[in-house]
Formats: C-alpha cells, structure tokens, sequence
C-alpha cells in the first residue's frame, strides 16, 4: 500500500476527520450496540481500522438506508462510504471492488408454484422489494415480464407481500430466512439472481484516496482483517469477496 502523506490524509477527510457513513439497513454489515446505542458491526470495524492506518479520528454517520447513503455523495456529509456497488452509484462514488458478497433470492408463499430464480421473471408474476436496495436496483435493470413494485424498508416490503398477495419478495438470503419464520410454508428459493457486491467508496474527485481505498479493502481480505471481522460480530451469511 501507498505510505500515508498529508496530502492524502487531506484528501480522505477534508475536514481533519474521516467521517464513515454506514447503511444502518443492512444488518449483517450494520448495527446499533445496544449498551451505547452508537454504530457497530463488520463495517464501523472496517472504518476504524483505515481511520487507524490513515492516523485520523473517525465519525461515524449513519444512514438509513443505502440510497440515502448514495444521494449524500456529494453533499459533504461523508468522506468514506460502505454500501453495495452499483452502477447507477458510481455516477457520484469511486468503488473499490467488493470486500463481502451476499446473495439475493426470493421467499414465494406456501402455494406457489414457482420452484426456480430464474422462473419468477414471467408475465403475470408481481415482484415486491425494498426500494433502493442494491439488488432492487439490479432488479430494476434485468426483469423483463414481471411487474416489480418497491416499498421502503425491508419490514415494510414483507408486509405489503403478505398483505397484497405478492407471488415473490426479493431479499437478501440472511433476511429472507427470517421472514420465512413469520410466514408458515413459505419457502426461499434455492439460487440466486444476483450475489450484492458490499464494497467502499469515496466521492468523485479524491483520486488518491480512490486508489489507498481500494488497496486497503484488497489487504483486509487478504490478511484476514474482514474474516475476523466477520467472526467477531458474530454474523452468518456473508462471503469473502475474491481479490480483484
């Protein structure tokens, strides 16, 4: 990795402080300690080992959700951001490649009759989603026949499934199985229609930073810091991302 200069240091936190912005929606990455009630998890773990290394103090600035995160790019708000890489992101954000990979399935109701990821894409089936998720965005450019409908917030996309009678709810794996509990004979779907990229990003411009950035998150996957990470906070159903 590049040494740490000042200019660098300058250019990560233009303000004397990196301020870390967090998805607070993606809870395997993300979640309030409940002694403090401050920011934790595998990726406020991440923040404060580059905050460490860049020899800055870190602030943390959570966000509900990962679109509100992105929409914040340009507005000053933080110098560093942890969120699922998609296209229409990088418009205002310089990813690095992804440090953990989470696949994206759908959880269909007890009579369904779709057995298959690949089937749910047919004229007549309605699709439910957490607007602005990366898989939602992802979902936004591939399906072709069936009728996609977004609703903010995981909690809140489950209940307009059961409610309304969705045929499928697009989610994360991890979080799918938890909705199947509260919903007897519903099932996940094996396979994936897409595997989200959860990586780091700064805002346009900071070239430099870009490029420590994308080194630090190679070197935290190699060395093991991300599989500690993820150890340590306890969390299933995450992937070590390969290195880039």
């Amino acid at each position: 990795m590049s040494t740490v200069t000042p200019a660098l240091r300058a250019e990560f936190a233009p303000t004397g402080t990196l301020r870390v912005g967090l998805n607070m929606s993606n809870f395997l990455l993300t979640r309030t300690d409940a002694a403090t009630g401050k920011p934790a998890g595998v990726a406020h773990d991440l923040g404060v080992e580059l905050a460490r290394r860049l020899g800055l103090p870190v602030e943390f600035v959570p966000h509900p959700n990962p679109g509100v995160l992105a929409d914040a790019a340009n507005k000053n708000i933080w110098d560093v951001g942890f969120l699922g890489a998609e296209p229409q992101r990088a418009n205002e954000i310089d990813f690095t490649a992804a440090y953990v990979e989470i696949d994206s399935t759908y959880l269909v109701p007890a009579a369904s009759t779709l057995n298959d990821v690949n089937a749910v894409d047919r004229p007549g089936v309605r699709i439910m989603v957490p607007a602005r998720a990366a898989y939602a965005l992802y979902l936004e450019r591939s399906i072709q026949q069936a009728t996609l409908v977004d609703v903010a917030g995981a909690d809140a996309a489950f209940d307009r499934f059961v409610k309304d009678g969705f045929d499928a709810l697009a989610g994360l794996r991890p979080r799918l199985v938890t909705d199947q509990a509260k919903l007897p004979g519903s099932r996940i779907l094996e396979g994936r229609f897409t595997a989200v990229q959860q990586a780091a990003g700064v805002p346009k411009g900071r070239t430099q930073a870009a490029q420590y950035l994308g080194a630090f998150i190679e070197d935290v996957k190699a060395s093991g810091f991300v599989a500690d990470a993820i150890h340590n906070n306890q969390v299933v159903g995450l992937t070590i991302a390969a290195a880039a």
